[in-house]
């Protein structure tokens, strides 16, 4: 006879952080216009228990030049959000995403003469 291996139950299972689907907009929105502006070349995301993350390469085969992490467990404190740079220093942590962001969209900015 077959062994049956019960299905586990939603509840067994540990609980995963990710991204929402708006937070997971906002980010992939500024990894296109990276990538069009010649920044970036490629990404990669991390699920785990107690951060998710999005990590950005100039290419793929090097460290990663910046990591987004959420991190919930920090909410209370610094915040969930952290920008962490290519040698793991927090370039930046927040509360909201918007803020965190901001020093990678200044990169896009440009003076346009007339």
């Amino acid at each position: 006879m077959s062994v049956v291996t019960p299905f586990p139950h939603p509840r067994d299972r540990r609980s995963i952080t990710a991204f929402d689907r708006a937070e997971l907009q906002r980010i992939l929105d500024l990894y296109g216009r990276m990538v069009a502006a010649g920044h970036w070349r490629d990404y990669a995301m991390d699920f785990s228990t107690d951060v998710a993350s999005f990590a950005a390469f100039r290419r793929a085969a090097e460290r990663p030049e910046i990591r987004i992490e959420k991190r919930p467990a920090l909410r209370q404190k610094q915040g969930a959000w952290a920008l962490i740079s290519e040698h793991g220093a927090v370039l930046k942590r927040g509360h909201e995403l918007q803020p965190v962001l901001a020093p990678l969209e200044r990169r896009l900015l440009r003076l346009i003469e007339e």
